[in-house]
């Protein structure tokens, strides 16, 4: 009888090459797309030398596993990472840099769920299906320790030593075009996420350095016989600036701010505010340093905030989330999370979460519990809602305030028409809108205090414009849409009383940007410290001067 053949085994450098190659084939579809897009005509020529340098790449990566059982767990798990990378791309436009890394790894089980839909098992099933198919079938060589190592060492340097003939060969034509178009660099999967994490993990051995104390010589200086402010902060959520309707918007999306505003109320609005970056993680820290954005860029170790000064001060501050967090902003004051207040009318039984009128419920206690020599010297309250955040922006807004349909009732925005998409988006302004003239509201009943409201965006959005949505672009290929921001104030007489605010001249601002709130709400305040720059305070040159309470045209 005879026997059969003995079953063939592949080293496992195998398994890596054919990995690499359906990785740099199919798996960089998004790329290859982009690729052909472009207004150059020189892609023909750059496609074999990309291809063979991702091959060689992921290569290099995969060589010191040729010895070890490993081997196939790390070609499934880069395959899984493509095809997740892929739908992200594929759905939403963007890239995947560090920034981007860093909004992943902060993003909470709402917000992720959100990003799902049923076109990403559907890409999980093309791009990573056959590798995983591959990884359990393709029977492998067992090497020895000693003989995994050499043929580690022997893959690892004819990889390297490939790639370095690729990026010399073609350096001509590669260089060029990864330098006129950045973003290619950053759509390179699954190269662009491992940088991405390997750049943030660098950085932090940095934030974990003790915290630098500074404005240690802060201190207050109210106006006499003036009762003691309190100030509410509302950083707006993925906010566009050119969406509101108080900055010349075509759509009336903040009617209930500007019949304040016609009723004599000093409402105010600049509209395109430069905003510190272009995603949640980036801006809030930045928007409360002291360094301002390139400033705050360039620190080496982690520093205190506008909140860490003010309490320093003897102010009494609150943090009240209906997010993902506050980004280590809160950790040192007082903090709420609007997740624990289930029994709120605002929360009712949707899963989802509480919607932003929760920041609002039972805030009269929350500000009764602070402590009383703190609320003798003022309040400062930073509201942090879900705002107009993305791709769900149906959910951002209750029935009552749907005024624009059809709107897009889905996360896959790509399925949706644009006036259905923007529809979803001016909704939820609507909404931002009843949130900032409810709290007007609330601040009018606070009978013991001087009152005033100042409301920031931390960032745009993309709502399809050149096939770009949602934000998060690194910020020298993100369009204007996701760096400008509204700022929008209102000021109760008793408030622009005391400080003298001219309130025409307060109309007439531009030109502000994220560097400005630092120092802006250390003016409105009357912080004193050495860190406060006049030039950087939005109201510097109109406070002190004679004025009437009128708020005049809008921002």
């Amino acid at each position: 009888m005879n026997e059969s053949p003995a079953k063939r085994h592949y080293p496992p450098w195998a398994l890596a090459l054919l990995t690499s190659l359906w990785l740099a084939g199919p798996g960089n579809a998004v790329l290859w797309q982009r690729l052909t897009h472009l207004p150059d005509g020189a892609q023909a020529s750059v496609v074999g030398p990309l291809a063979l340098g991702i091959v060689a790449a992921l290569m290099v990566l995969l060589a010191p596993l040729c010895g070890s059982r490993a081997m196939r767990l790390a070609c499934v798990a880069l395959a899984l990472l493509a095809a997740f990378i892929n739908h992200g791309m594929q759905q939403y436009g963007g890239v995947i840099d560090p920034s981007m890394v860093t909004n992943v790894l902060q993003t909470d089980l709402r917000e992720a769920g959100d990003l799902l839909s049923w076109k990403l098992p559907l890409t999980l099933l093309l791009l990573a299906g056959p590798v995983l198919v591959l990884a359990w079938w393709l029977p492998l060589r067992r090497l020895s320790p000693t003989r995994g190592a050499q043929h580690a060492l022997v893959v690892g340097l004819a990889s390297g030593l490939l790639l370095a003939l690729v990026l010399w060969a073609s350096l001509h034509s590669l260089a060029p075009l990864m330098r006129n178009h950045t973003g290619l660099r950053y759509a390179i999967t699954p190269l662009n996420a491992l940088y991405g994490v390997t750049r943030v993990a660098a950085s932090q051995p940095a934030k974990s350095q003790p915290l630098q104390a500074i404005g240690q010589d802060i201190a207050l200086s109210p106006p006499p016989t003036a009762a003691p402010p309190l100030l509410v902060l509302v950083l707006g959520e993925t906010t566009r600036s050119d969406h509101f309707g108080l900055n010349g918007y075509s759509r009336d999306t903040t009617p209930r701010l500007r019949a304040l505003q016609a009723s004599g109320e000093a409402v105010l609005s600049v509209p395109g505010v430069l905003a510190c970056g272009t995603s949640t993680a980036a801006s809030l820290p930045c928007m409360f340093s002291h360094a301002g954005r390139l400033g705050f860029a360039a620190l080496e170790q982690p520093h205190e905030n506008l909140l860490d000064l003010l309490q320093r001060a003897g102010l009494a501050v609150l943090w009240v989330d209906n997010q993902s967090g506050c980004k280590g902003l809160c950790d040192r004051v007082p903090h709420a999370d609007t997740g624990a207040l289930r029994t709120s009318p605002a929360c009712g039984t949707d899963p989802d979460g509480c919607s932003d009128a929760v920041v609002l419920d039972g805030l009269s206690a929350r500000v009764a519990a602070l402590p009383a020599e703190r609320r003798a010297q003022g309040v400062v309250l930073v509201l942090h809602p879900m705002g107009s955040h993305g791709p769900a922006y149906y959910k951002r807004s209750p029935t009552a305030l749907k005024a624009y349909l059809p709107e897009c009732s889905t996360a896959v925005l790509k399925d949706c028409d644009s006036t259905q998409l923007v529809n979803a988006y001016d909704n939820s302004v609507l909404a931002t809108d009843a949130l900032l003239a409810n709290t007007i509201g609330w601040l009018k009943e606070q009978k013991s205090y001087r009152t005033a409201m100042v409301f920031v965006g931390d960032h745009g959005e993309s709502l399809g414009e050149s096939g770009l949505y949602l934000h998060g672009m690194p910020w020298s290929l993100a369009p204007e849409v996701q760096k400008r921001v509204p700022w929008i104030e209102w000021f109760s007489p008793a408030y622009a009383q005391s400080l003298q605010l001219d309130m025409a001249c307060m109309a007439r601002r531009k030109d502000l940007s994220h560097d400005h709130l630092f120092h802006s709400l250390l003016g409105l305040l009357s912080a004193n410290t050495s860190l406060y720059q006049a030039s950087l305070d939005a109201s510097a040159p109109c406070r002190g001067l004679s004025a009437s309470i009128q708020a005049g045209p809008p921002g």
